[in-house]
């Protein structure tokens, strides 16, 4: 999200790459991000608090109630004890020794870590327990009756109204406690719940000026909205179907991949209809899509109830509720465990930065007249996200932390989601927000007085309460700043996330695609670009996700080809050199960015064939339409369209990390940045990467360096034909490799690589080559990878398999290696004879039971 509130997002020094040829110390910054339609006002106060002074942190007094934790702290540090150890060794600073002039800053907010972790284990029974506030606030069963908690310590007055009293509360007045929380049982009627399953619910208080008000149950978990009334309030519906409506999961969750290849979604707008889509009709239509283009995790946005579409989910309403417009909690289950039978994790974009405004649909309605201490927000401007229009948590408050930490624990255990990825990190880590902050990687930046240090200890809880409840989760951070330590684990002193997103990547994508021609591209600047990350915290690389894909925006197959994506896309016509053009470097700038950008990946739906246009949600200034608030999966599906060339390339790039698990390996190396041939060549794992970002030039013979002896062979080639390409690149030529230099002495080799082979290079094609293991006896010539020998997917799996991405033919009939010579001769581009050829091709493979 925060790549869309025009934060500066820079590329600190502090980020090192993986790569001896990279400049460790290299600062790059990028443009300003791109903007959600609603912008407002960009300054934000400032926090004034010192927050590396020393200080005693306060206890809590017990509650009768079974939670006993007030929220209200008191000066009282008697019982307090802090194990210095924790506080001493530090691993973190032994990874970077720079971090050491600010070991106070760590050994303070490791100090406020574990004391809360021991005040969690003296008065709740540890984090765990403690994260189990559903079962206490809310409403649940308890012993033949229906309990009812909140947290509203200045009300004066609360009732529970509803459907099931006719929505007069005099008979069902709930009493409060010394800690602020009301609460009240009501009976079973004649062994029935009194409060039936899906009937409307609302509390009832009043507050200090004698008024009282409605509210949605903080922590209900389920709301609806009419839908027959513009701008109805939304109400709580409690939500308890009997056992027989209830789904019961069938799949375990799949086991965690060694890197996470992320596919982004929004369910509402899945449909190819201009509508809202279902979360059933997601698990049905468009897991397989994600399946069949080798993804091995989902990301859902917009899960958490928010009232207001266009605010993409980030603006939530009800933290414990599934949105009611795609469905029920029931149909949300089915999703998951659809996805988890797919063989597909599932994670959850979880908004824990801030809260929606709204007060009569939202938890900014449990405010009136409160205090900070009294309230699940700060008070005053700081209590107030200007840019976003929102409210911002109280890190500090007890009863924030249960609520916040519980809600973490709902989704995992209640909906089996496999992890979460944070939203809007930067806007928690400072008091400022990131609003107009350029970060250029100074370490002051981030170890200041204008750290939030609550914030930073709430993440550290949150990250360890994942990992204990499920220690094989992913948990991704959204934070443009760099904050070093993010993606270390806790135990060092950490923040604990196993990710970040390299947010930076698509605004340089954007400022090229933009600003320069093709010409003046930087194969240094391209380079430093994708591989400055921080030594050992790993990285999500996206060319572009939601952010780059909303309206007053463009994405990058839309930047590339513009107007013409409506007019040139038929493969019954020549390409234009702008389509031409297109294809090819939608595909070369997705690749290069998975496979030298981070340890893991990221696409957002459709961009994978270049969906052509932006994402418009229903708003006033469209008229409330849906028209372009959906993905027009007919144009991947359609025969004669280009756009299934660029999906089987995503597809095919997929398998091929599958195959060979690169994106993993933490051996990643640039071997040539060659700015006057436009040339970058890198290794991977074992694998040799060659990009040719030449708008014209092809080269015969260009040599690469690489590390591994032997013979190689083409793997992927992006300018097969089966991607749209000229069939330019022979794939059944071994490349053998010669030494370069003095053994031992990498000085004296090629690109400080002690071996080399020769390849040919066209324009605008990215190769890569693979060493053919001689060890193994080869049978019928299979020595190359293929999409089908990757999943061993059958049509059944698989829609439209004749278009599948097979990257080298396996087992070929003589006949069939026979069309394939004839189309590695033709280099212009794509025609309608050509398409002809290759259909015969595909029949014949068809007939032969070779593909995918």
């Amino acid at each position: 999200m925060l790549g869309s509130l025009s934060l500066l997002a820079a590329t600190p020094f502090a980020f090192r790459s993986f790569s001896p040829s990279s400049n460790n110390n290299r600062s790059l910054s990028s443009g300003t991000n791109h903007q959600i339609a609603k912008q407002l006002a960009t300054e934000s106060g400032r926090g004034s608090q010192k927050l590396l002074r020393r200080h005693v942190f306060p206890v809590y007094r017990r509650v009768s109630y079974g939670s006993p934790i007030s929220a209200v702290m008191i000066d009282d540090s008697s019982t307090i004890t802090t194990s210095e150890e924790n506080t001493q060794n530090i691993g973190i600073l032994d990874i970077d020794s720079a971090l050491r002039p600010f070991k106070d800053h760590f050994q303070y907010r490791i100090k406020k870590f574990v004391d809360q972790k021991n005040l969690f284990e003296n008065y709740e029974g540890g984090l765990e327990e403690f994260a189990k506030g559903y079962l206490r606030f809310g409403f649940n069963r308890e012993e033949d009756g229906i309990v009812y908690r909140e947290w509203a310590p200045a009300a004066q007055e609360a009732q529970v109204v509803g459907d099931f009293n006719g929505w007069d509360g005099s008979n069902h007045k709930m009493e409060k406690n010394e800690f602020g929380v009301w609460s009240i049982k009501i009976p079973d009627s004649e062994g029935n719940p009194a409060i039936p399953h899906n009937s409307r619910v609302k509390f009832r208080f009043k507050h200090g000026d004698g008024v009282w008000v409605d509210r949605i149950p903080a922590w209900i978990k389920y709301a609806i909205v009419d839908p027959t009334r513009f701008g109805a309030p939304y109400d709580g519906v409690h939500w308890d179907p009997p056992p027989s409506e209830r789904y019961e999961f069938k799949y375990p969750r799949p086991p965690k991949p060694k890197a996470p290849r992320i596919y982004e979604a929004h369910v509402g707008m899945s449909s190819s209809e201009p509508r809202i889509n279902s979360y059933r009709e997601f698990a049905d239509d468009v897991l397989p899509r994600i399946q069949a283009n080798n993804y091995n995790t989902v990301q859902l946005m917009a899960v958490m109830e928010h009232s207001y579409y266009a605010s993409f989910g980030y603006h939530v309403t009800n933290f414990f509720s599934v949105s009611s417009r795609s469905g029920t909690p029931e149909d949300l289950k089915y999703l998951i465990d659809k996805a988890h039978s797919l063989g597909l994790r599932v994670l959850m974009d979880v908004v824990h930065s801030h809260a929606s405004n709204n007060v009569t649909d939202g938890l900014n309605g449990f405010d009136v007249g409160q205090s900070s201490q009294e309230s699940y927000f700060h008070t005053g401007e700081r209590g107030y996200h200007k840019l976003w229009d929102s409210r911002l948590f109280n890190y500090g408050n007890w009863e924030v932390l249960r609520f916040l930490l519980s809600n973490l624990r709902w989704w995992l255990e209640e909906f089996k989601f496999d992890g979460f990825r944070f939203d809007g990190v930067t806007s928690m880590l400072y008091h400022h927000h990131g609003i107009n902050m350029p970060f250029t990687g100074d370490y002051n930046e981030y170890f200041s007085e204008a750290t939030d240090v609550d914030a930073v200890v709430y993440l550290m809880l949150a990250n360890s309460l994942i990992n204990n409840i499920l220690p094989d989760a992913t948990v991704i951070a959204e934070d443009v700043s760099g904050m070093p330590g993010l993606g270390r684990p806790v135990s060092e002193g950490g923040i604990g996330f196993d990710y970040r997103l390299a947010m930076a990547i698509p605004d340089k994508w954007i400022d090229y695609l933009k600003n320069k021609n093709d010409e003046e591209w930087s194969m240094m600047d391209l380079s430093c670009s994708l591989t400055n990350r921080r030594y050992t915290e790993k990285c999500i690389s996206y060319a572009e996700s939601h952010d780059q894909s909303i309206v007053g925006d463009k994405t990058i197959a839309f930047f590339l080809m513009d107007k013409e994506m409506y007019s040139g896309m038929s493969c019954l016509t020549d390409a234009s050199p702008t389509i031409d053009r297109g294809i090819a470097l939608h595909k070369m700038i997705h690749f290069i960015t998975m496979a030298l950008g981070g340890e893991g990946y990221l696409n957002f739906m459709g961009n994978e064939f270049g969906h052509p246009e932006w994402i418009d949600f229903p708003r006033e200034g469209n008229g409330w339409s849906y028209e372009k608030c959906r993905r027009q999966w007919t144009l991947v599906d359609t025969d004669h369209l280009r756009y299934k060339f660029m999906n089987a390339f995503d597809r095919a790039m997929n398998a091929l990390d599958d195959k060979f698990s690169f994106l993993s390996s933490t051996k990643q190396i640039v071997s040539c940045t060659d700015e006057e041939n436009k040339v970058i060549v890198f290794e991977r794992g074992d694998l040799v990467f060659v990009f040719n970002f030449h708008p014209e030039n092809t080269y015969d013979g260009y040599k690469v360096g690489c590390d591994l002896p032997g013979k190689y062979r083409v793997a992927l080639d992006s300018d097969a034909w089966e991607f749209g390409g000229h069939g330019r690149v022979g794939h059944d030529v071994d490349h053998f490799t010669s030494p370069e230099g003095i053994p031992g002495v990498p000085e004296t080799n090629f690109n400080n690589r002690p071996n080399s082979f020769k390849v040919l290079s066209p324009a605008r094609t990215c190769v890569v080559y693979y060493k053919v293991d001689e060890s193994v006896e080869e049978t019928n010539g299979i020595n190359v990878i293929s999409v089908s020998e990757t999943l061993e997917m059958d049509a059944s799996k698989q829609k439209n398999a004749e278009e599948s991405a097979i990257l080298i033919l396996p087992r070929l009939i003589m006949e069939i290696k026979k069309i394939h010579k004839k189309l590695m001769t033709v280099t212009p581009p794509v025609s309608m004879r050509n398409c002809k050829k290759m259909e015969q091709s595909r029949k014949v493979l068809k007939n032969q039971q070779l593909l995918c």
